[in-house]
């Protein structure tokens, strides 16, 4: 017996740049340490993303451009050949499960240790995060970061560029560049965490300035149709304080636009929100949004579908969600069929390392023939 499918535009194809999306749903970027500790994807996370392949897209976790921008340990890097080969076989396991595949590009700026780094973490102003960090140690107080001089400022545009064109090569789609959640495009953009007196400090102008030469680059480096943004208006996770929101996001957003990714995508839309409203009258092209599903609490029954389907009637194109997919390897179905959600489990299974958390959680097809988790691709 089956339940009768769900009448939504969530599952009606899309176009992003020359690819063809089967729907609208987009699994988003969530960092979930399990990489080496020299930041390679290792076989689970191909099994793991493989699960997921009948997303639209799916938006790979965070991945650090160079080694001074690690942000916590275990976490993915693409920067050298070793990280493209562990990131080929996660594609190639996606590719083969009918998926596509983009991957976020992520500094973090002062959010990071020399206990994960073996460096000292840059930032451009010496404005430590006001919060402790997790070590390979346990947790420890930030330490303060250096300022960013202008050949490091250059140099880390390059990284961009660079990392953009290794994903290429390892298989994936595109990029996304993570100019949010308090990392270091988004600590430039703040008035808290920017306290330059340069070309990258100062008036909006100033602020957004790296951020945009970051996103030029990557989108010269493997094309405009390979490229996507993320940011976070008013978003104050990692300590950031942005001080005027309502100036930086419409300067940034038309700065964007000339350059031409292929897509915005907004953390924690709200469609009521006036600035959510211009935004998408500003941005030209694929506006992807990220419901607001109550940040640290549990997740609603749908799992997001409503809150998704009000940003679509908002001119949102494409939906993000991130929990439901980790809990949901089939959310496709599940939301197209009405079929119930399972639960997220308990937080630190997300982070430990190994399958409990992360490639156990039951699609309907194994229920229905008590099947358990498959086992890790390449193992």
């Amino acid at each position: 017996m089956t339940n009768a499918p769900v009448e939504s535009r969530l599952f009606e194809p899309a176009r992003l740049g020359a690819l063809r999306l089967p729907n609208r749903l987009v699994m988003a970027p969530m960092t979930r340490n399990r990489a080496t500790a020299a930041g390679v994807p290792q076989p689970i996370m191909a099994t793991y993303y493989a699960q997921r392949a009948s997303a639209g897209l799916i938006i790979a976790e965070a991945s650090t451009p160079n080694a001074v921008g690690q942000t916590y340990p275990n976490i993915t890097a693409i920067y050298n050949e070793e990280h493209v080969a562990g990131w080929r076989r996660v594609t190639d396991a996606v590719r083969a499960e009918g998926g596509r595949m983009f991957l976020q590009l992520q500094h973090g700026g002062r959010v990071g240790h020399p206990d994960n780094s073996g460096h000292t973490p840059v930032a451009p102003s010496p404005v430590p995060l006001p919060d402790t960090i997790f070590t390979p140690g346990g947790h420890q107080a930030a330490v303060v970061p250096r300022e960013m001089t202008a050949d490091e400022i250059r140099s880390t545009v390059a990284d961009f560029a660079a990392a953009a064109r290794r994903a290429v090569e390892a298989g994936f789609d595109g990029v996304e560049v993570h100019a949010a959640n308090g990392y270091l495009l988004h600590q430039f953009l703040a008035k808290g965490t920017n306290h330059r007196t340069d070309a990258y400090g100062g008036p909006v102008a100033g602020r957004i300035r790296f951020v945009v030469e970051v996103v030029r680059a990557v989108v010269d480096a493997v094309g405009p149709e390979r490229v996507g943004v993320r940011i976070a208006p008013g978003l104050t996770v990692n300590g950031i304080e942005e001080g005027d929101t309502e100036s930086i996001y419409p300067a940034l957003v038309a700065a964007l636009a000339d350059a031409g990714p292929a897509y915005l995508h907004v953390v924690f839309a709200d469609p009521d929100q006036p600035l959510f409203q211009d935004i998408r009258k500003a941005w030209p092209g694929t506006l992807i949004a990220n419901p607001v599903l109550g940040w640290g609490g549990p997740l609603p029954a749908d799992g997001g579908r409503r809150e998704g389907e009000r940003l679509l009637a908002a001119g949102a194109d494409l939906i993000s969600l991130g929990r439901s997919f980790l809990a949901n390897p089939d959310l496709v179905e599940r939301l197209r069929t009405g079929a119930p959600l399972n639960p997220v489990r308990e937080k630190g299974l997300m982070y430990t390392g190994g399958e409990s958390g992360y490639t156990d959680y039951p699609a309907l097809a194994d229920a229905r023939r008590g099947a358990g988790a498959p086992e890790p691709v390449g193992a």
